[in-house]
């Protein structure tokens, strides 16, 4: 009887002499008949630590070597793909020297915190705030 062999990505390389390879595969939905995708991962022997994450590899079934592995990696297919990380500084945006040196915003006082619960207070407060602005004009 022939082996089988699959091809799939590592996504652990974690365990001593192991790879974990996630095998995707493409099938019609009974019903709706959309195209989606499945997956599942087999625990594949990696007798030299050679295969790291991210690496397309072929594995072969071959007799179980543990409870849980039952693969062997052949070979290489595909490279991992290197991920550019670029790291900007933010930009920082400074307040303009005109706008910090007009006289209005400099002698606008603070909103007073109203003493009461509830709307009424809340009211109250910016009322007097009208009124002490239109007594100083």
């Amino acid at each position: 009887m022939p082996k089988r062999v699959l091809i799939g990505t590592v996504v652990s390389d974690k365990g001593d002499k192991t790879v974990t390879v996630r095998v995707d595969r493409r099938v019609k939905h009974p019903l709706y008949g959309k195209i989606i995708r499945r997956s599942k991962k087999y625990h594949a022997h990696d007798a030299d630590n050679a295969f790291r994450i991210g690496e397309q590899v072929r594995i072969e079934e071959c007799k179980p070597i543990s409870k849980t592995k039952s693969w062997t990696v052949i070979e290489r297919v595909g490279a991992a793909k290197a991920a550019v990380i670029d790291i900007a500084e933010p930009d920082v945006v400074a307040p303009a020297a005109d706008e910090a040196a007009t006289p209005e915003k400099a002698e606008k006082k603070p909103a007073k915190a109203s003493k009461g619960k509830g709307k009424g207070a809340k009211d109250k407060a910016e009322a007097e705030d009208v009124a002490e602005a239109d007594a100083e004009a």
